[in-house]
């Protein structure tokens, strides 16, 4: 674990618990803790902070997964099929992210996160009902599980926004409300997280001990959020969605300007 001054455990600990909090109820914790990391240790390896964040961050999103299940009813059969596609694409994109340099994701990321908050600002009514499907569950489950295998190779290879695409691949998919999305898709960041955190422990490329103690303010932070999800409701999950978006792509734009 590197050395911090109180002041910056203290740093961490806030934002890993609004991180949690954020990533529980719209997804994008990654946009608030990572950064935070690495500001604070700036003068450390990145991939340990990459590995220490995602440690930190799994236990947030188990914590949503179990209190989600409890809160929310969940279609596991459409689920678990995805989940496992998102699993090892996960995998195989973190993998390639090795070999290959992911720079020029950027301007793509910028592009598809343009597209979905247009696309959820027009449409007002998105997310907030339950609408129905006409697509067989045959098709439904080839689609859902060719976007776990889309979604979590990008996840593993390049990561921003992973949440969202997710959430809105669900409503799209599946006809499912907001909620309902955001409950679905933990599952599924949780199996990417997991597959990363096999290579980042193979590595040993991670601050155990740091990830941890953030663990717990994650964790905290999610157990809040799904609370307040639960208790807004839809039509607040699609504000904050919405908002987290454009904050995600403002970061992409900036960074991008700044290579």
């Amino acid at each position: 674990m590197p050395d911090i001054t109180l002041l910056q455990g203290i740093i961490l600990a806030f934002f890993a618990f609004l991180a949690g909090l954020i990533d529980s109820i719209a997804g994008g914790g990654g946009l608030i803790q990572l950064p935070a990391v690495m500001s604070v240790l700036p003068n450390a390896p990145v991939v340990f902070l990459l590995g220490t964040n995602k440690l930190s961050s799994s236990f947030g999103t188990a914590i949503a997964v179990a209190q989600y299940s409890r809160k929310v009813k969940m279609d596991w059969k459409k689920i678990l099929p995805v989940a496992v596609a998102a699993f090892f694409a996960g995998i195989g994109g973190a993998r390639i992210a090795v070999l290959i340099p992911n720079n020029w994701m950027r301007p793509i990321v910028i592009v598809l996160l343009v597209v979905v908050l247009i696309y959820t600002l027009f449409k007002k009514n998105l997310g907030i009902e339950t609408r129905e499907v006409t697509t067989s569950q045959n098709t439904q489950m080839l689609l859902g599980i060719l976007a776990g295998l889309v979604i979590g190779l990008y996840d593993g290879f390049f990561g921003p926004g992973t949440g969202n695409f997710l959430t809105l691949a669900f409503i799209a998919i599946y006809g499912m409300n907001f909620l309902t999305a955001s409950a679905s898709i933990k599952p599924l960041n949780l199996a990417t997280n997991i597959g990363a955190l096999i290579l980042f422990g193979m590595a040993g490329t991670m601050y155990v001990q740091l990830g941890l103690i953030m663990a717990v303010f994650n964790m905290l932070g999610s157990f809040v959020g799904v609370r307040l999800a639960i208790l807004k409701g839809s039509r607040f999950i699609r504000i904050l969605f919405m908002v987290v978006v454009f904050g995600l792509l403002i970061k992409q734009i900036l960074d991008l300007l700044s290579i």
